[in-house]
């Protein structure tokens, strides 16, 4: 699975790209027809402290999953949209007929 990450407004550096990549490429254990993650990261206009945000879009044939977290770290963001996304993906495939 290809993770494309795109920063708006500014540059990640090294370390945030590497988590990045070893968070999300970890979703693919959940869905072996996942073709790419694209990632995007942000911060929110406003005066809120939780104003760093993350929103993944996971390309899958059919239909594309899209999560959109915000938190007070983009670490912490991450964290949060892979993990609502782990949830998203565990649901459909336990609906999926067998």
């Amino acid at each position: 699975m290809k993770v494309n990450l795109k920063c708006l407004k500014f540059s990640p550096k090294e370390h945030l790209k590497e988590f990045v990549n070893d968070k999300v490429s970890k979703l693919e254990r959940f869905d072996d027809k996942i073709i790419s993650a694209e990632v995007t990261l942000y911060i929110q206009d406003g005066k809120h402290i939780d104003n760093k945000a993350c929103d993944i879009r996971l390309v899958v044939p059919g239909n594309d999953h899209i999560v959109k977290k915000a938190a007070t770290s983009f670490e912490a963001a991450i964290l949060d949209a892979v993990e609502t996304m782990q949830n998203l993906l565990n649901r459909r495939r336990e609906k999926a007929p067998h």
